[in-house]
């Protein structure tokens, strides 16, 4: 008899972990096949320590294939869903378009950068979302220190040595933290280099982290300040150019370095399913089911979860989430072939962690707040247990960072017209779209 067949959309949080705890549950009795447009689960926490050059990129990316028993992996971006038919379009990266039939359906296709409809932002600012952009920013950041260096004009240099990130959730936060920390061992190495490189961090928010504890909020803000971050709250990017950024309080900043870190939004692709959503997001009930189509399941951040410790709300974007959903899925897939029951999604969170470079970070696990080394060593505690793979090899880097000087060359893989900002999957090379 022919097995049943679950795509898995997306190997994210929610989809990988998806696979992951459908392999043990099917035990064979399932294919499973999982449809992502790169061969690796990317842990996206770790990013800005590796534009930071803390962390070596290959280290957070964890591969699909060997990590996924009795998975079949296949790689390819999907563009179609034909939903009464049961299958899933997708092109491979050489451009050939194929399809895969299912019996159940897991999309989890995650997010893409927020974009905000402000002058220039598209044209000269970067995202970071992804591998390919965390590389070009190291690169990045190299190369204008290089050539603040260089240069004769204080003008230029000054602009060169100046890096303006837009968003003071999460990823700003972490990004501005660890890039102050990265710049200034660049200018150590540097005698010539006269100026301070200087990293201003933006938002609209009244506070750093605003979707988080405020006590984190403040340990944040105090650590970044203190490091030298120019910190501007109630304030954004009202215009970007080729030579720097008109804020919204009217100040012009001369800059070669905007970097766009204001949120995710739903993968695009979500859109086009024809189905139901809410605030972008595909909306499914408690069971993570998508209304209608029994067969099909939605987790991470694409989907519209019921937040039920919340009535009346969505679960936020976030991994802690997605990684449950994903689990929860793969368990109500199992249910629906008669192995145990189906259960509905409900998770209180459990803290957060944020690391700000160095021997800071700001954290609450159980809602206990911490700061300084204890928030550190729950914090790389906390990364070292999520991840799936590579965890040997990321404690090693950490230690070396520790103990040696950061290497600071340009390595020159990513050009900058292969990270642009409006690109909904920077991995993917353009002439493969």
């Amino acid at each position: 008899m022919t097995k049943p067949r679950v795509v898995i959309v997306g190997a994210g949080f929610a989809g990988y972990h998806a696979a992951k705890t459908l392999s043990r549950l099917a035990r064979d009795r399932a294919e499973i096949v999982l449809l992502n447009s790169t061969d690796y689960f990317l842990y996206l926490p770790l990013l800005p320590e590796v534009a930071a050059g803390v962390v070596e990129p290959g280290r957070i990316a964890v591969p699909l294939t060997g990590t996924l028993d009795g998975v079949r992996v296949v790689i390819g971006e999907a563009d179609h869903v034909d939903l009464q038919n049961r299958w899933v379009g997708f092109t491979q990266p050489e451009g050939e378009h194929n399809r895969l039939a299912y019996d159940r359906l897991v999309l989890a296709v995650g997010s893409v950068n927020k974009l905000l409809p402000i002058p220039g932002v598209t044209e000269y600012a970067h995202g970071f979302r992804g591998l390919p952009e965390a590389l070009y920013l190291h690169d990045h950041v190299v190369r204008q220190v290089e050539l603040a260096e260089q240069a004769t004009d204080p003008a230029e240099q000054q602009a060169r040595a100046t890096f303006v990130v837009v968003g003071a959730g999460y990823t700003g936060t972490e990004v501005a933290a660890h890039g102050q920390l990265f710049t200034d061992a660049l200018a150590a190495q540097r005698p010539r280099l006269k100026i301070r490189p200087k990293w201003m961090l933006l938002d609209v928010a009244p506070r750093v982290l605003p979707e988080l504890d405020q006590r984190m909020s403040k340990t944040a803000d105090r650590v970044l300040r203190r490091r030298g971050v120019d910190v501007r709250m109630g304030t954004s990017v009202a215009v970007a150019t080729a030579d720097g950024v008109k804020l919204t309080d009217g100040e012009y900043v001369p800059t070669c370095s905007l970097i766009w870190c204001v949120g995710v939004r739903p993968d695009p692709f979500v859109a086009q399913l024809g189905l139901r959503t809410e605030k972008g997001r595909l909306v499914v009930d408690e069971y993570l089911n998508v209304p209608g189509f029994p067969e099909v399941y939605a987790c991470g951040d694409a989907a519209a979860v019921p937040d039920l410790t919340r009535p009346g709300e969505i679960c936020t974007m976030t991994a802690q989430h997605a990684q449950r959903q994903g689990k929860l899925a793969a368990h109500n897939i199992a249910a629906s072939y008669g192995q145990g029951r189906r259960r509905p999604y409900k998770h209180h969170d459990l803290g957060w962690v944020v690391d700000l470079g160095g021997k800071q970070a700001a954290a609450n696990p159980l809602k206990v707040p911490l700061s300084g080394l204890p928030a550190k060593a729950v914090t790389r505690g906390y990364h070292l247990l999520a991840m799936p793979g590579n965890r040997a090899r990321v404690s090693a880097d950490w230690v070396l960072d520790a103990a040696l000087p950061r290497p600071a060359a340009q390595l020159g893989l990513i050009p900058a017209n292969a990270v642009p900002l409006e690109s909904t999957s920077p991995e993917i090379p353009a002439r493969a779209r």
